[in-house]
């Protein structure tokens, strides 16, 4: 059949197998077709013919020879029928859309179609987010039958090419793609086909190798084989068990991934078949006779312990159930025995091993039943009569989309662009504006949808919002929300902090840490979070903090409230709630040189003996003694200067004084225990509280301890600088 140039040209051997093909298959359906299928076919074909839709692919392979032969294969293999097989053709002569010969070979050809756009995303195959999207995209199962038919068709028919990257990357596909796609539809001779090919495509040399070995070893293995097994049939029908047994030799592929694996030679593979006992029991039976089996060929071979793999008591996680033992059988040589029942062996062949889920991919409920049911389906031979009621609605709880760079990620049905920004950074997830799938731009709420390609779309001056935990889907986001959703208020408490010291500056009040986190406790919170997010958040009004901050002020200085003074003579130190100095011994000098004046310790500095002090007269008359350095000494002194007396210290007694430490330093294990070491070996000092909190890889300290004078304290600072991990050591 000759046309004109830019139309396909049929060769002579080409036709000769055609008629051939299409006689087979006319016999093959039977009554399946009806009368006017191949006119309809016929029709399409001269169509496509006449447009130039048809051919040749990269192989120079025929287009209507290759789906005559992949027709043929799909129909003995897998047991197609007249939907597939005409489906098929239609997709093989560019045909897109067909409506006359049935809904359901339209819908296994908008399958195939849909399957051939998703290709040309050039998605990386070996990822099984991609096997699952491949399923989730057939419709009906039996375009993923057509496909894996067509791989092996191709396969055969590509061993003489000069295309070496074409063949290579159709070789990888079917290692990757499509050898597991069919392991787990249950079609093993496909499987094996497909993978004993990639590896004589992609190593040549190991194929043969291995190919020639095997070969030059069959008698002598399959004798062995025989001689192994007999002995222990002969004890098992002894004892009355209902079983059969079968040697099987692992294909090619398996050996070379074993030599692979193990880092060894063909000689090295010493299991290089497996032996097979399988028991026909009921279920109440099963353990008991399978470790009966087990216990006698333990008893007859040496085992290997290290070798035992018990899926008897604790089936795999897949529903894998068996017991594996390798032995030491004659001549010395190791034989793996896999014992298991009927209902074990059947549950094993069909498929159900959960080939992906095995592998690490999680969230596949519900699809071992189904693909389990159509093997059973394909088993059965009635012509998929069954297949008819399988659409693919198993996958309703995960989606699987592209990146614009042709990565494949799965999400949990009902997931975001929100979802999938946080997926990819946590500071792209926290910039995120909205996306664009396919092309067209959305929000963040959009939800994603399998094989969607989404471009995630940010701004820098985008923060996370509250609402959108309500967004997100996955605990991955929400989880990275709320963190982010912590940061931002953290950041947005220090700016609260910093404009509320401005505002105190303003109106010549000094900012103390310890009057405001009266001023806080007074206003109602129980943490400086609160108080410092409802400030930022505008929901507290700052001038109301700034008078109860000066309210508090004056009443811890006592500036206003008049309250009564106690004589120095009656000082007695209290151990746990007095913070002010007994000066019996300790003279305080006053004035000119006055002695025995009605003094106490100001309790927002904490004078000790040695340090550089001055008096201030209360309202009462008392005088409270403050350290120069205290936080309230520069507004005393602008505001109240009359009410300010000189002081010193004079004479050395016996007291003690309270003094607060604050440090900071490498959260390592001992480093507290390190510090309190050194103050339990000081003289005259006494430890009263320890407070640490540890964040980040760092602990902050405050440490209360009672000295006699400075020089004791700073002597005390200095050893805990040198404790290791110590990074700084401050008097509060």
């Amino acid at each position: 059949m000759t046309m004109t140039d830019q139309k396909l040209i049929f060769t002579r051997a080409e036709l000769t197998e055609i008629r051939q093909l299409a006689t087979s298959l006319r016999q093959s359906l039977g009554d399946t077709l009806q009368p006017n299928d191949e006119a309809m076919l016929w029709q399409h074909f001269r169509q496509s013919l006449e447009a130039g839709l048809l051919e040749r692919d990269v192989f120079g392979l025929n287009p209507i020879l290759t789906a005559l032969q992949t027709a043929k294969v799909a129909v003995e293999e897998t047991g197609l029928r007249r939907d597939g097989v005409l489906a098929l053709i239609l997709y093989k002569m560019q045909v897109s859309n067909v409506q006359e010969l049935g809904p359901s070979v339209s819908t296994i050809l908008h399958g195939l179609m849909r399957i051939t756009d998703l290709n040309k995303k050039s998605p990386v195959v070996e990822s099984e987010n991609f096997r699952n999207l491949l399923l989730s995209f057939a419709e009906d199962m039996r375009v993923i039958l057509i496909m894996i038919a067509d791989r092996v068709n191709l396969m055969r028919q590509i061993r003489d090419t000069e295309e070496e990257d074409a063949k290579q990357r159709v070789s990888d596909e079917a290692a990757y793609l499509y050898a597991p796609l069919a392991h787990k539809l249950g079609l093993y001779k496909l499987k094996s086909e497909l993978e004993d090919l990639s590896l004589k495509y992609l190593e040549h040399d190991a194929y043969y190798m291995i190919k020639e070995k095997l070969n030059a070893t069959k008698q002598s293995r399959d004798a062995y084989i025989d001689r192994f097994i007999e002995p222990v049939r002969q004890r098992l029908e002894a004892i009355g068990l209902k079983f059969h047994m079968k040697g099987r030799t692992k294909s090619i592929h398996s050996i070379w991934h074993k030599m692979k694996k193990q880092k060894c030679d063909f000689e090295g593979i010493y299991d290089l078949f497996a032996i097979r006992i399988i028991i026909d029991t009921t279920l109440e039976k099963e353990k008991m006779q399978c470790w009966q089996a087990f216990s006698i060929v333990t008893d007859m071979y040496q085992p290997n312990p290290k070798r035992l793999r018990d899926w008897l008591s604790v089936p795999k996680s897949n529903g894998y159930e068996s017991l594996h033992i390798t032995v030491l059988g004659p001549e010395q040589k190791w034989v793996e025995v896999q014992i298991r029942t009927e209902r074990m062996d059947e549950i094993a062949e069909r498929g159900l091993a959960a080939h992906w889920r095995y592998k690490g991919v999680k969230g596949e409920t519900g699809l071992d039943e189904w693909l389990g049911n159509i093997r059973a389906a394909l088993e059965a031979g009635d012509d998929l009569q069954v297949m008819d009621q399988f659409k693919l609605d198993l996958y309703d709880e995960e989606v699987f989309v592209f990146t614009p760079k042709g990565d494949l990620l799965k999400f949990p049905k009902g997931a975001t662009i929100l979802d999938m920004a946080y997926h990819i950074h946590s500071r792209v997830g926290s910039t995120c504006v909205g996306g664009k799938i396919n092309g067209k731009v959305v929000a963040i709420r959009q939800q994603l949808h399998s094989g969607d390609t989404v471009e995630i779309l940010t701004q820098s001056t985008q923060k996370p919002r509250q609402e959108w935990l309500n967004i997100v889907k996955t605990s991955r986001a929400r989880s990275k929300i709320r963190l982010a959703l912590k940061e931002t208020q953290q950041k947005d408490g220090r700016m609260a902090k910093e404009m509320l010291e401005r505002k105190l500056k303003n109106k010549k009040l000094e900012f103390s840490e310890s009057i405001m986190a009266h001023t806080i406790k007074k206003l109602g919170f129980k943490e400086a979070s609160d108080f410092y997010k409802q400030l930022a958040e505008e929901k507290l009004d700052p001038n109301v903090v700034l008078e109860k901050y000066a309210e508090t002020r004056d009443y811890d200085l006592n500036l206003n409230t008049p309250s009564q003074t106690r004589s120095a003579e009656e000082f007695n130190f209290d151990m746990v709630d007095e913070q002010i100095a007994k000066p019996n011994d300790d003279e305080l000098v006053i004035g000119s040189n006055l002695k025995g004046i009605d003094y106490s310790l100001a309790k927002c500095c904490h004078p000790i003996f040695g340090d550089d002090i001055f008096g201030f007269v209360t309202v009462s008359g008392g005088i409270k003694v403050h350290r120069t350095t205290c936080p309230n000494a520069r507004h005393l002194r602008e505001h109240m200067g009359y009410r300010i007396v000189r002081a010193r210290w004079s004479g050395k007694g016996s007291s003690q004084y309270s003094i607060t430490l604050n440090i900071v330093g490498n959260d390592d294990i001992g480093i507290v225990n390190n510090i309190t070491s050194i103050i339990s070996k000081e003289e005259k000092i006494m430890m009263r509280s320890i407070n640490i909190d540890s964040h980040d890889g760092l602990f902050d300290g405050h440490l209360t301890v009672m000295v006699d004078d400075t020089s004791r304290m700073e002597s005390l600072i200095k050893k805990i600088r040198t404790v290791k991990g110590v990074k700084s050591v401050t008097r509060l």
